[in-house]
């Protein structure tokens, strides 16, 4: 198994740039576009747990636009050809408190980003700043 192909390594990570705008912006059809569109797709977030997309669509729409961030480090990494990791830190806008988020993302035959997708996500926010 290849782990960190330089093409997929820079696909995924193109995608994963594209959902950070995406998030910051409130572009709730990039979001979308860029999760599976399936029952088995789930996002555990700091307040809720949503398993399946139209869970975390109906979240999405009811949100009212995603808190301000700024990323601290990002760690991509491919496996094989199909499968990659996304863990970042990333601080709120204003304040030295840092979250984490973890995505897991499966490259399908079809889609933009060279078909890669979010199949699984987890977002935490430490309980103190520091």
């Amino acid at each position: 198994m290849t782990i960190d192909d330089p093409v997929l390594l820079a696909e995924v990570t193109a995608a994963f740039q594209e959902y950070e705008r995406a998030l910051m912006t409130d572009d709730i059809p990039a979001m979308d576009a860029l999760f599976h569109d399936a029952p088995t797709t789930n996002r555990y977030g700091v307040g809720e747990v949503l398993y399946g997309i139209e869970a975390i669509r109906e979240f999405r729409k009811g949100r009212g636009g995603s808190p301000q961030r700024r990323l601290g480090r990002v760690a991509i990494t491919t496996y094989g050809d199909a499968f990659a990791t996304a863990d970042a830190e990333f601080f709120r806008e204003g304040s030295d408190r840092r979250g984490r988020q973890t995505q897991s993302w499966v490259k399908f035959p079809d889609g933009g980003f060279g078909g890669w997708k979010v199949v699984s996500a987890h977002v935490s926010m430490e309980g103190n700043s520091h």
